[in-house]
């Protein structure tokens, strides 16, 4: 007995199905690979955080117990006049005495490569759109002798923002840190969505709520992510604590009393899940002792 087979062949029925999956497979397989690439670039990103910490507690143990800070007592936030300068009064445009003077945050990070011998790498999130490692052998601006603990700054101000990840705890005026301050205040964080970075200009702060554990909270989930930083995708952000400790925090009221880390507090004596954006420049101190304000460079103070 002879089976005989169906001369038909393909219908558009079937056509349009395997057009259908295809179109399918091309949208998930990029998102099925990404998921996997985002968390593994979390954990280094972490991993360098935690290495900052380190090398901060060890720069305070040789500080008397103050974390890095750029330039002198009275030093404010701005550009560092001279990165390449071999005087540390003239990189920082300080006076006779010590006293005066601008200094970017990068500078205050960048203490750890010149004193802790850190490589520049580690100030790197691969997250990070447009951030780069500073390599001073592809320079042509210094001399053949000059070495990273020579330098004062991951370069010039009009690049330097570039060449670093995180935000740090405002380390000029009244509330700079040291050891002794609360464990829990946070330090240093991915790069704060209030600022401009190389990746995007700061946006959707209208749009923040604090959600469900924070007091007065009225937001919703899709609202409070807005506050995070845009390294992670608003996921969330690796945060570095006092403590030395590194975790990836999914709201950016994290700090004492959920405090925003991102954001200068509305109250004088406590922390603020809300609080107000910060203006890059000498007129931006933490509110008080619990309020965490962490920052980086913009491209430019303007003025």
């Amino acid at each position: 007995m002879t089976r005989r087979y169906s001369s038909r062949g393909l219908t558009r029925i079937d056509v349009l199905a395997v057009m259908f999956l295809g179109c399918l497979l091309i949208l998930l397989v990029p998102a099925l690979f990404a998921r996997p690439r985002e968390q593994s670039m979390r954990k280094l990103c972490a991993a360098n955080l935690a290495q900052i910490g380190k090398a901060m507690l060890i720069y305070a143990d040789d500080y008397e117990d103050e974390l890095p800070r750029a330039g002198g007592r009275t030093t404010i936030w701005g550009h560092t006049a001279r990165w390449n300068s071999p005087d540390r009064r003239v990189a920082f445009g300080l006076k006779a005495d010590g006293s005066g003077g601008r200094a970017s945050v990068t500078a205050s990070f960048y203490l750890l490569v010149k004193y802790c011998g850190m490589p520049t790498r580690l100030f790197v999130c691969k997250a990070d759109k447009g951030t780069t490692e500073f390599k001073l052998s592809e320079r042509l601006d210094v001399p053949m002798w000059f070495e990273p603990h020579d330098a004062w700054d991951f370069g010039d101000w009009s690049e330097s923002y570039r060449h670093c990840s995180y935000a740090y705890h405002v380390p000029y005026g009244l509330y700079s840190l040291s050891t002794y301050d609360d464990p829990n205040l946070a330090v240093a964080a991915d790069r704060s969505p209030w600022i401009k970075s190389p990746a995007a200009d700061p946006s959707g702060y209208a749009e923040f709520r604090p959600d469900a554990g924070a007091i007065g909270a009225t937001g919703t989930s899709e609202q409070a992510c807005r506050g995070n930083s845009i390294t992670h995708q608003r996921d969330g952000q690796n945060v570095l604590f006092l403590d030395g400790r590194v975790s990836f925090e999914k709201r950016s009221y994290c700090g004492v009393g959920k405090d925003n880390i991102y954001t200068i507090s509305r109250n004088f004596a406590s922390g603020d899940a809300w609080g107000t954006p910060p203006v890059p420049g000498p007129g931006c101190p933490p509110a008080n002792r619990k309020d965490s304000l962490l920052v980086h460079d913009p491209d430019s103070f303007g003025g």
